[in-house]
């Protein structure tokens, strides 16, 4: 009987079949941090979308199927207000001149439904602007803007549209604050004998502008491991950048 048993194979397997509205992720990343949206894409379908099919003071996915998932991997500043790292459900409440959006801890609901506020993250109110039309509900991350004077984008929208509607939500990212931390974690585990690990930390901060002092020992740890192009020259560079000629 063990036997037989042992050998019988799954009752029931695991069937994949299309989904009405099919699965979707945006990303972009800001600075060094990554950004994603993770939903589901329903279409308009000849229906109308904005106080019928998605009525105005109610919850919405912001998608369909399960809820909408928005995952950041470092802190930023979602709608004006920090986000700390990690994933959190999107919620929507539409209304007809004024939007909430809402991050939600319980990232595991179908839709919106058991949403509860007192879950919340934060919201934020944002204005609906009309837009061309969109068959399918979809997501962006647009008007990225340049951090100072490098090319390096550290803001822009998150934003929906579907049907003839477009909402957005400002996004921004602390980029040199992100990329400090970052050099500081990374000196902090390198092994004693790692000097390019210490120099491309020291060179970041020096073309930043960012902890000179601090990124200035990096430099000279570095040259102090070994003497080669990449230290010897960052150590010019800097000395240079003092006005020591």
């Amino acid at each position: 009987a063990a036997l037989t048993l042992g050998s019988v194979s799954p009752a029931f397997a695991q069937l994949k079949l299309p989904r009405i509205s099919p699965n979707a992720t945006v990303s972009q990343t800001l600075g060094i941090t990554d950004l994603t949206v993770t939903y589901s894409r329903p279409g308009v379908k000849g229906r109308t979308v904005w106080g019928t099919l998605v009525p105005n003071g109610q919850p919405w996915r912001a998608g369909a199927n399960e809820a909408t998932t928005f995952t950041t991997t470092g802190e930023i500043t979602f709608g004006g207000q920090k986000l700390a790292a990690g994933t959190d459900a999107l919620i929507a409440i539409p209304g007809e001149t004024e939007w909430t959006i809402a991050l939600n801890t319980d990232k595991e609901l179908w839709g919106a439904f058991g949403y509860k506020p007192e879950k919340d993250v934060l919201t934020v109110k944002v204005k609906p602007e009309a837009a061309p039309m969109e068959e399918w509900l979809s997501y962006s991350f647009d008007g990225l803007m340049p951090n100072g004077a490098t090319s390096m984008p550290n803001s822009g929208n998150l934003v929906l549209r579907w049907e003839k509607m477009r909402v957005a939500v400002p996004i921004s990212v602390d980029v040199n604050a992100a990329v400090l931390a970052s050099c500081r974690d990374a000196v902090a585990k390198a092994k004693a004998d790692d000097f390019r690990t210490r120099v491309q930390a020291a060179r970041w901060c020096m073309d930043n502008d960012q902890a000179l002092a601090e990124a200035r020992g990096w430099m000279e740890q570095a040259v102090a491991i070994q003497k080669n192009y990449q230290t010897l020259s960052l150590q010019a560079r800097w000395l240079m950048k003092e006005g020591k000629k």
